[in-house]
């Protein structure tokens, strides 16, 4: 069933009507003035209302997308949430379900959106990647453009995460699907980040194309669960933040043809024993060069998810900087590189919006940040006091 959402005013406060649920889209500001190390912030409640968000794109016009795990895609615009029509049958069940959007670099002429799901039935599942044309509130011309090779239990470590890369091509990130050692078989699309053409095919300058090992969409390989995924524009340069087991979640830049470890190696410890996760121990990167040290790895535990590149004059001094979402940690992280070591982290909004789920910077210059709530996620745009 379609739903509704519009904000009203009555007596001051914002109230929303709603065929189902309930949903609040009058902004409102949450804190006034928050304090970072080089700018004070205003922080936003853009929208709220939403069950279990995964996923927010920016589009032009002060438009926003949000994808609700359950099956369901929002368009946010002047004061109104809309259900879009259209959107793929999807298995939801734990981790799975409706889960990344992103607008095609050319949207504004050809209203392509493209997004990842949970494929398949109650015995087994697979990450799928879709896409569509955004004409008013409705999904057209919808394509399944891409799935995982191998179907899965459903409910773990489906990834998810989209970026595109200056040349016009797609990275697609694939969990492990809850079976550690499927990471480090290149024959297996789970543990990896894909390389695809907006066609979703391989294409055919991939690093391991006609390779008879290696499946020819598979870009790096040996990931958990790959949730943050950035790329910068300018230098092509593809930044990823993924879940470690208990602890050991990282930060790593993603270069074609490369294998990152999991699970031969990881500091993360087995959610069993809580011991060392079987022999995996941090020296074993220096002993096989075919594995990539990670840029940082966060401890304690993060659960990061959601990555965005700072760039324009909001935040002059945040040029070039990441800002990583946690969810378990209910914060985020203002990180600082330099020559591909992280000098510098700030730590930012501690308990104010909850688990984040996403973290976007929009067409206007704002960062954006979606907050994971069974009932009640929100998107909150943080902006300078100064502004």
């Amino acid at each position: 069933m379609k739903r509704q959402r519009k904000a009203v005013c009555l007596g001051g406060m914002s109230l929303a009507l709603l065929a189902l649920g309930t949903a609040t889209l009058a902004e409102e500001v949450i804190e006034e003035s928050l304090g970072t190390e080089y700018q004070t912030l205003r922080l936003v409640r853009v929208a709220g209302g939403f069950e279990h968000p995964w996923s927010v794109a920016l589009l032009p016009g002060d438009r926003f997308l949000v994808t609700e795990r359950p099956g369901r895609l929002l368009l946010i615009e002047d004061g109104e949430a809309q259900e879009v029509e259209g959107v793929p049958e999807v298995h939801t069940h734990l981790q799975g379900g409706l889960l990344d959007v992103v607008p095609h670099p050319g949207f504004d002429e050809n209203r392509w959106l493209y997004f990842t799901y949970s494929r398949g039935d109650d015995e087994a599942t697979a990450s799928a990647l879709g896409r569509a044309r955004l004409v008013d509130e409705q999904l057209v011309d919808q394509e399944a453009l891409f799935e995982q090779n191998r179907r899965f239990e459903p409910g773990r470590h489906y990834g998810s995460r989209l970026a595109w890369l200056p040349d016009g091509s797609l990275l697609m990130s694939i969990g492990d699907r809850g079976e550690p050692d499927s990471a480090q078989d290149t024959g297996d699309h789970a543990g990896s980040v894909l390389r695809l053409g907006a066609d979703g095919l391989a294409p055919e300058d991939n690093p391991h194309v006609g390779h008879a090992e290696i499946l020819p969409e598979i870009y790096s390989w040996g990931h958990r669960n790959v949730q943050g995924l950035v790329v910068d524009t300018q230098s092509g340069a593809a930044w990823a933040t993924e879940h470690g087991p208990r602890g050991g979640d990282e930060l790593n830049r993603i270069e074609a043809g490369r294998n990152y470890g999991w699970p031969r190696v990881s500091r993360g410890r087995d959610y069993g024993t809580e011991g060392p996760l079987r022999d995996a121990v941090r020296s074993a990167l220096s002993l096989d060069e075919e594995m990539v040290d990670p840029i940082h790895e966060f401890l304690p535990t993060f659960a990061p998810s959601g990555l965005a590149l700072v760039t324009g004059d909001r935040y002059p001094n945040w040029q070039g900087n990441l800002v990583a979402g946690g969810l378990s940690a209910e914060r985020a992280y203002r990180i600082v590189i330099e020559e591909d070591e992280v000098v510098h982290m700030e730590e930012l909004l501690l308990g104010k919006v909850g688990r984040i789920r996403d973290v976007r910077q929009g067409p206007d210059g704002y960062l954006y940040v979606l907050s994971d709530d069974e009932e009640d996620g929100g998107l909150y745009r943080l902006e300078p006091v100064d502004d």
